[in-house]
Parts: structure tokens; C-alpha cells; sequence
């Protein structure tokens, strides 16, 4: 791995967590991520699945973790199935981790190949009540594929078909919204790499140079600092391609007098960074581009202040919801009749501010977490409010990372500069 060994003290602490919120006598199983296919015989970079991770740190395919308290044979309370390694896979693909180096990373010690799997976990299933078996729960999944939970899920319902099973991921999303002092360690270096990505690239934009040259500088900077990549398709954004959400073809030129919004993070141990500016492309505001760039600040500064122990996140993206409304009547971008006739449902500040403020943020980008209760301290949310006029060629969004503290929040992304006069300054310096 490109990051350096994680203490296996965060693991095990994970773990510890999670058993709390099982019932008695239950027994849980993860699955490791599959390896992807593209076409032919390629494959996509391996991603391990998140749940994993978090309880075991093992970043490797074809791996199971199984947790069963309750066994009768403490060798099997905590167990950790992996693919076994030979030479011929050292030679072609690598070594594997073997079983000594499984459990230096998660702090288990009863580690197995996968081809012991069935026969041990027919013994502890026979002692089982509960089995909690994992699945994708996340509010904005749609995807189609099937993964290694999924398919496991089918395999154990046939092959045991009387136990009573539960769901992991309720659980999964309370224990992972709230990050330990450990994980915000790893979201900093995460946040430090991007920092200095975006440093970088405010020195390389200029009149002329094309959105995927700025994309190049992005990735280098990630590469030599240990990150495997973007942690999402990058956004790089300029003139009216800032006012597409999701604009992610990056290949358009940056022209003089326009702005170009970069929406770029990276990974670093499997932990994202999500970071949101728009610069000028020639270093200089123009007055217009400056008002609605300090308008959208100004509701950024006021929602960083909502973000605090106890507030709900429906009702925190009300109150920023009126906030840009003020803000869009200020630019003369609505007026009061338009506010007078809105539609509940879809306020009339949705016309230039049409995505929600604020996600969780941590071992995913929209990170899993419990959108019905109040923040608390220890979750990490992205702030990101924003402005698109189209007919103007306008779009802007500003975004930091947070992490909830008792007396005062963190920001992950500090560094990157946001006020007007300190981007010029760097740009033109």
C-alpha cells in the first residue's frame, strides 16, 4: 500500500464498537470488495468495501471477516478469512498479505484461508442465534452490480435458512459517522495532500490552458504524496461548464475573464478528502463575478457556525436555504414576488442553489451516516453552498471539510484559500 501502516488499535477499537450493538449469541460477516472488470481481461483498480476496512483494516480482495462474541472457542470470536498466497501470485500480482501480516494490520489472530471458510463456519453458525449480514444501504445507492455481500447473502439464506438474520448496516452507519481520533488523522493527511494539490494548480491556471491540463497537475500532486487517486471524477469546471453539477469531461480551454469552479478530493488509506473553489482564470475578479463569489462565502461562514453538537441537518439545510435566499434577492437574482409565490416543496433559491449544503465525509465521499439525528461531536460533514447563473456564465461553489468538535470545529481545509483578496494575491504573487 502507497500509506504508511495504520496503528491496529483503531481496528480492534472499531470492533469493540460494533459488538456493543449486537444482540447475544449473533455472529457477523463482511466481505471484501470484487476485483472489477472493464473489458476483456482488464480490471479496475481495486476499491476494498468500506465496512471491511473499518473493522479490520485489511485492504486485500477475496477476504472475509466473521465476529461471533459468543463463541465457544475464543479462536473463533474474531476470524479473518483470506486468499492464499503461493509464488505464482507473488510473481505475477504481488504478494498477499499472509497470515502473520493479517494480523500485525487488524490485530486478529485467528486467521484462515478461504479454503477452511465453509467447514469452520458451519461449526459457528451451528452456535449461532442471529447472523447480521452486510448489504449497501446508503440513501443514494442505485447500482445494479452484485457484490461479494450480495452474493454471500444469497449463500448463507440458502444454506441456512432457519437462523434469524439482522441487518450490519444500520449499525455501520452510527459507528462510522462518528470518527475517532485516529480517522481524523487520516482525513487530515487526506486534506493535506488536496491542499497542496490545489496550491499547486493556482499557480499553473492561466488564459489558455485546458481543464484536463489542470486535472494533470491535481494527480501528480496526489501521486508523489502516497494517494492513489481522486476520490471521485474531478470537477474542473470553467466558464458556464461550472453551472453542470457534475460536469467531469475537463476538456474544454479556460478563457480569459472567466472563472472555473474545481470540485477535486483524494484518497489517502482509503480515507476522502472533498474540496469545492472557484478561481479566476486571468487572477482577477471581475465586480460581478466578486459579488456573487462573496455572497456565497458569506452563507458558507453562517452554515460553518450551524454546524454544532445537537443540530439536526434537515432543519441546519432549511436555515441555509434562507440564507441564500437573502443572498439571491441581494444580487438581484430573485425578488420578493418570486418568493412570495414559491412552491414549498421547491423554494425559489433552488432555482440558482439546487443541492443540499452538507454530507457526511470519511472512509466514502458521501460518507454512510444518520441523516434523522443531530450532529455530534466527532462527525465529519462537508460545507458547500454555491451559485449558478447560466445566462451569466457564473457558477460557484466554496468547500471545506469539518469535523464536529465540543468547543470549536475543525477545518480540514483551511489552507486552501477562499477570500478574494488572499486567492488574488497568491495567484498574482
Amino acid at each position: 500500500m502507497r500509506y504508511q501502516k495504520i496503528d491496529p488499535s483503531l481496528f480492534i477499537h472499531n470492533r469493540g464498537n460494533f459488538i456493543k450493538h449486537l444482540k447475544p449469541k449473533s455472529l457477523a460477516v463482511f466481505n471484501s470488495n470484487d476485483i472489477m472488470p472493464t473489458n476483456a481481461d482488464g480490471t479496475m483498480r481495486f476499491m476494498q468495501n468500506k465496512d471491511l476496512f473499518h473493522l479490520s483494516g485489511v485492504d486485500q480482495e477475496e477476504s472475509i471477516l466473521v465476529i461471533f462474541p459468543d463463541a465457544f472457542d475464543p479462536r473463533q470470536r474474531e476470524m479473518l478469512f483470506m486468499k492464499e498466497t503461493n509464488e505464482h501470485i507473488a510473481r505475477w500480482e504481488g504478494a498477499k498479505l499472509n497470515k502473520d501480516q493479517t494480523t500485525e494490520v487488524s490485530g486478529i489472530t485467528s486467521v484462515y484461508w478461504l479454503s477452511d471458510f465453509e467447514k469452520i463456519f458451519k461449526d459457528v453458525m451451528s452456535q449461532a442465534e442471529y447472523v447480521y449480514l452486510n448489504s449497501n444501504e446508503h440513501l443514494r445507492n442505485a447500482s445494479e452490480v452484485e457484490t461479494r455481500d450480495d452474493r454471500f447473502r444469497k449463500w448463507c439464506l440458502e444454506k441456512y435458512p432457519l437462523h434469524n438474520y439482522q441487518r450490519s448496516e444500520p449499525i455501520m452507519h452510527q459507528l462510522r459517522a462518528v470518527k475517532s481520533p485516529l480517522e481524523i488523522e487520516l482525513l487530515q493527511k487526506a486534506s493535506d495532500i488536496n491542499t497542496r494539490a490545489f496550491l499547486r494548480v493556482l499557480k499553473a491556471i492561466k488564459p489558455g490552458i485546458k481543464e484536463y491540463e489542470l486535472e494533470a497537475e491535481f494527480i501528480h500532486e496526489y501521486t508523489v504524496n502516497g494517494s492513489t487517486g481522486f476520490s471521485y471524477e474531478p470537477i474542473i469546471a470553467s466558464g458556464e461548464n461550472a453551472c453542470v453539477l457534475h460536469y467531469i469531461e475537463n476538456t474544454d480551454t479556460c478563457r480569459d475573464g472567466e472563472l472555473i469552479l474545481f470540485d477535486c478530493g483524494c484518497w489517502y488509506a482509503n480515507y476522502a478528502s472533498d474540496v469545492t473553489r472557484a478561481f479566476p482564470v486571468n487572477g482577477r475578479f471581475t465586480t460581478r463575478q466578486k459579488q456573487v463569489y462573496e455572497a456565497v462565502l458569506r452563507v458558507q461562514k453562517t452554515s460553518l457556525e450551524m454546524l454544532r453538537p445537537g443540530n439536526q441537518l434537515h432543519e441546519y439545510h432549511k436555515e441555509v436555504g434562507k440564507l441564500m435566499e437573502s443572498e439571491l434577492v441581494g444580487l438581484g437574482l430573485l425578488d420578493h414576488t418570486d418568493i412570495k409565490n414559491q412552491d414549498p416543496d421547491w423554494p425559489a433559491y433552488k432555482k440558482y442553489f439546487m443541492h443540499g449544503t452538507s454530507h457526511y465525509l470519511g472512509l466514502d465521499v458521501h460518507d454512510v451516516g444518520l441523516w434523522t439525528t443531530k450532529m455530534e461531536v466527532g462527525n465529519v460533514f462537508t460545507c458547500e453552498p454555491g451559485i449558478y447563473i447560466p445566462e451569466e456564465g457564473i457558477g460557484i461553489r466554496i468547500e471545506d471539510d469539518i469535523v464536529i468538535g465540543e468547543k470549536g470545529n475543525l477545518n480540514l481545509t483551511s489552507g486552501i484559500p477562499k477570500e478574494v483578496d488572499e486567492i488574488e494575491e497568491y495567484m498574482n504573487s
